[in-house]
């Protein structure tokens, strides 16, 4: 696996600057320090960095209009999609994500790339069912859970205006199919850039039945 061919790739693909791609890097060398000691990733994909995780995460940073400035994500792990998303949109000054990770560990190397990075977020160590109900302008989720229980966890996070963005992999039409049971959905498919199995699912409205 050539590193740097997929560091450019990535640079590429998205038009990104300079600045940016120097904070992907510190995040990047994170990534790896600590993996030594906790488990952030799986540690056949911590190689995968720029096109696995970074790309495939950064990519929603577009899907969201400008006007939204709320952001929260939920179950951010290592910071997969939430702060490549804020690291993406850096120059937008009014932004803010929240990140939930209920794991200690996770929840300090997260908190240690804002520090580095300088990236515009927050980290909430608390397990999602916990917070108060608050409207997000947008919610974001990777790897976390099936979509019918994706759309109950964020329910407390959705306002009338709140536009969900989830990462989903090949099982997306069988997930789609469960969820409509007991939820209403208007929301659009999107194909990775990533990967050609892979999809964001754009939902502006999940109503329950």
């Amino acid at each position: 696996m050539n590193t740097q061919n997929d560091r450019q790739l990535f640079a590429k693909t998205l038009d990104v600057s300079r600045e940016t791609l120097t904070r992907f890097d510190i995040w990047h060398d994170l990534l790896q320090k600590w993996s030594k000691k906790i488990n952030l990733v799986s540690p056949n994909t911590v190689q995968g960095f720029w096109l696995r995780h970074a790309l495939d995460s950064a990519q929603l940073a577009k899907m969201a209009p400008n006007t939204a400035k709320n952001w929260i994500d939920l179950g951010s792990g290592a910071g997969f999609p939430g702060l490549a998303i804020a690291l993406m949109r850096m120059e937008d000054t009014n932004l803010t994500m929240v990140m939930v990770e209920s794991n200690a560990k996770k929840a300090a190397f997260l908190r240690t790339c804002i520090q580095k990075t300088g990236a515009k977020a927050e980290v909430v160590c608390d397990r999602m069912e916990k917070m108060p109900p608050k409207p997000y302008d947008v919610i974001t989720a990777r790897a976390l859970a099936p979509l019918y229980k994706l759309l109950t966890l964020s329910a407390p996070f959705a306002g009338p205006k709140t536009l969900r963005l989830f990462s989903k992999g090949a099982g997306v039409i069988k997930e789609i199919d469960e969820a409509q049971r007991g939820w209403t959905l208007r929301y659009q498919s999107i194909p990775s850039l990533t990967d050609k199995n892979a999809t964001i699912l754009k939902i502006w409205e999940a109503d329950r039945v």
